[in-house]
């Protein structure tokens, strides 16, 4: 499915899931973790908001966008858990030559982070120990490689020592075959449809079945990106998150947001954590269900899997990682790109229509975003 189909049209209301949950709506809680260290990205925000003070960023053991403890703590005193989904986007020197002149690639490494760090296996054992959800945030060109996601998901499942349920796609990217990929290695939903500049239900009230089976589809209805500024219309930008309530309220609906962890960081981000708070506590005001998007599919009723409606993509791999992880060649199984050429990728990102390209963040053209 591409991303202009209209899944309101696709799979309408009488085909979708009631909801889960003896409750006036559910809320689902979710953060991407793109980018857990604040490095280069200091000095862009010291020039932005004429500020030296950002500069502190770049000393060591200093990482203002370190937010799990905050988030963790904010969301326990208020009695409810998230999902987490964690990022294993792959080193620009283990990509294809081609794409170690595009800007956009150095824009993806300029967050890179690795899983096995000490310091994250701590957090992640936190999260998965206290009831926060630990799931997948395929990397950029991994909704068009099964391959890639199949191991990314290995190493995450390998840092938490469990399975991992669903995640959701980096900068909301999907293709005609994602999800029959994601289905393949083994993932139970994706939150990856939806926009970062739209906000709204424009893709239904509930979510959706693409395969008639348990692979489940919830549609994001709020990034934290398309609202008004909250350190400058505070107002303006809580009157969106109340009536996005208030709507779901009234039409049963199961209503997923995504806050990045770093928009958590007041100085460099004033006002996004006030506005979450208070979109929690008033959902829960209003009775609603609100938690991770994993405990939510659990709820569910689930019919049994169509196998008619997904033939396998390629070849399952045995044994407890895949064999490209256990070689000896040191080269690592998520640097490669799949077989896929350069040339072949840009192709893929020169197709990307103008509208998923604004609606999904997918990249067409060159990369004039900040790394903030």
């Amino acid at each position: 499915m591409s991303d202009g189909t209209d899944f309101e049209e696709e799979f309408p209301p009488e085909s979708r899931p009631e909801l889960a949950v003896d409750a006036e709506f559910a809320l689902l809680l979710t953060h991407d973790v793109d980018r857990p260290y604040k490095t280069v990205q200091s000095l862009y925000h010291a020039v932005r908001h004429s500020d030296p003070r950002q500069l502190k960023g770049l000393l060591p053991g200093v990482n203002p966008w370190w937010q799990f403890e905050e988030i963790m703590a904010l969301e326990d005193d208020l009695g409810v858990r998230s999902s987490f989904y964690f990022l294993r986007e792959p080193h620009l020197l283990a990509r294809e030559p081609g794409d170690w002149l595009d800007p956009f690639y150095w824009v993806e490494h300029a967050g890179r982070y690795e899983l096995d760090t000490p310091e994250l296996l701590d957090v992640i054992d936190r999260l998965r120990d206290g009831g926060w959800e630990v799931g997948l945030h395929g990397s950029y060109d991994s909704y068009d490689d099964p391959d890639r996601l199949r191991t990314e998901k290995a190493v995450l499942e390998s840092a938490l020592g469990g399975p991992v349920l669903g995640g959701r796609q980096h900068h909301l990217n999907r293709g005609s075959n994602t999800w029959r990929y994601h289905r393949e290695v083994g993932l139970h939903y994706d939150a990856s449809p939806g926009s970062a500049t739209e906000y709204g239900f424009q893709q239904g009230y509930r979510p959706f079945r693409p395969f008639d089976d348990e692979f489940v589809v919830f549609p994001l209805t709020l990034m934290e990106n398309a609202l008004p500024d909250p350190g400058e219309f505070p107002e303006a930008a809580w009157q969106v998150c109340e009536h996005l309530l208030e709507e779901a309220a009234t039409n049963d609906a199961v209503m997923s947001v995504l806050w990045h962890p770093r928009l958590f960081a007041e100085r460099d981000f004033p006002g996004y954590r006030r506005v979450y708070r208070r979109l929690v506590e008033r959902a829960l005001e209003l009775g609603a269900w609100v938690g991770p998007a994993a405990d939510y599919y659990g709820l569910m009723d689930h019919p049994e899997r169509s196998v008619s409606k997904a033939e396998p993509v390629s070849e399952p791999q045995t044994g407890s990682a895949p064999e490209s992880e256990c070689s000896d060649s040191g080269a690592d199984p998520a640097e490669s790109d799949g077989g896929r050429s350069g040339d072949a990728k840009e192709a893929d990102r020169s197709r990307v229509p103008p509208s998923q390209a604004r609606d999904n963040k997918v990249k067409s053209t060159a990369n004039t975003e900040s790394t903030g």
